[in-house]
């Protein structure tokens, strides 16, 4: 079931405005991700479109039909949430299958249902436990069992992960996304995680203060930010943004470096370079002393004082002997970085020609 978001705004009584004119489509089957900072709007979209808000203006379409006014009993969704939500005196299958008996669903559909969703989350052998006696990734699973069971095509899970550990959280991301992906379900997934919203989302709506910064394919908001503040969001370690000057076919950065640039604009520029981005070499244009190094094992994250507002953050694959204070060089990499105009918006990728050293 495809969901449609045209013109929505939402105005609490204060007069605050939370929510600033939202459109997106989002396709039947798709694994839609809504991500932001705290307060950006994401969770009220998702109670939105939940009907769990009224919204003050714009329309809502669930699968060709406007919903807009429509209580949520009515929309044919299901909810996962953060914090479970599970009754604690009553069984993982009595949890599961609760809203079919408060909807009166015949008692051999009920069984039939849950003995099929039982095996799709691997909970069959915990049926008769009570959550009290779950880890957290299992009180998840019941957590989606319950919204399966429903047999309603579209879930939105409102931040579902928050609450485990790293490890699990790695290990339900790939199981949630197999399990959408298997059963052909749309979802509206809302988190604060780039790292959930890069390896689960088919599209990715980036909210800042009620608005969309950009809406994309993850690796499109990775590679081609609309701006610097989407630029800044995805990435770890964050990218590097250095003030710049364009005249004629050269670049000079902040620092004095200068490299060949050819592009129509001229003068002041914020240049945009991924950690990742470089490369280590003792004849490197750019040269500064080593301020805070995390060995990773993989690799290496490494900050250097190169004369610029903030230290340059550099992201590289190898284990190196290094300490704080260590002078090193480094070259950007020609064809990766990426040009901001002084409103903030990306106005051109490389390639860049050679370095001016």
């Amino acid at each position: 079931m495809s969901i449609k978001l045209k013109h929505i705004k939402k105005t609490y009584d204060n007069g605050e405005e939370v929510l600033k004119d939202i459109n997106t489509e989002i396709e039947d089957g798709q694994f839609y991700v809504l991500v932001g900072a705290s307060g950006s709007g994401k969770s009220t979209i998702l109670n939105a479109i939940a009907g769990f808000i009224p919204i003050n203006d714009g329309t809502i379409e669930i699968d060709g039909r406007d919903v807009t006014n429509l209580p949520p009993k009515d929309r044919h969704l299901a909810m996962v949430f953060q914090n479970y939500a599970l009754m604690p005196n009553l069984t993982v299958s009595e949890n599961i299958i609760f809203g079919l008996k408060a909807r009166h669903v015949d008692k051999e559909v009920q069984q039939e249902r849950l003995n099929e969703v039982l095996q799709t989350v691997h909970l069959t052998e915990y049926k008769d436990k009570r959550p009290t006696n779950l880890s957290g990734g299992q009180r998840q699973r019941v957590s989606l069992a319950r919204a399966l069971v429903s047999d309603a095509k579209v879930i939105l899970m409102d931040e579902p992960l928050s609450n485990l550990d790293a490890k699990l959280r790695a290990e339900m991301r790939r199981e949630i996304r197999a399990l959408q992906q298997h059963l052909g379900l749309t979802v509206v997934y809302v988190t604060h995680d780039q790292t959930e919203a890069m390896t689960m989302g088919d599209q990715v709506m980036l909210l800042n203060q009620g608005r969309i910064e950009q809406i994309g394919a993850p690796l499109d908001l990775y590679n081609a930010p609309a701006n610097t503040y989407v630029a800044d969001f995805f990435g770890s370690p964050a990218i590097n943004l250095l003030d710049g000057q364009l005249m004629g076919n050269r670049l000079q950065f902040v620092n004095g470096v200068e490299i060949t640039f050819n592009h129509e604009l001229a003068g002041p520029v914020r240049i945009g370079v991924r950690p990742e981005s470089v490369r280590l070499t003792p004849q490197g244009a750019f040269r500064g002393r080593i301020t805070h190094i995390e060995p990773l094992g993989d690799g290496t994250n490494i900050s250097v004082e190169i004369g610029a507002a903030e230290p340059f953050r550099l992201k590289v694959s190898d284990q190196l002997n290094l300490r704080t204070g260590n002078e090193i060089a480094f070259d950007i990499l020609p064809d990766q970085m990426m040009l901001f105009d002084a409103d903030d918006r990306l106005v051109g990728l490389g390639p860049i020609n050679e370095l001016a050293v």
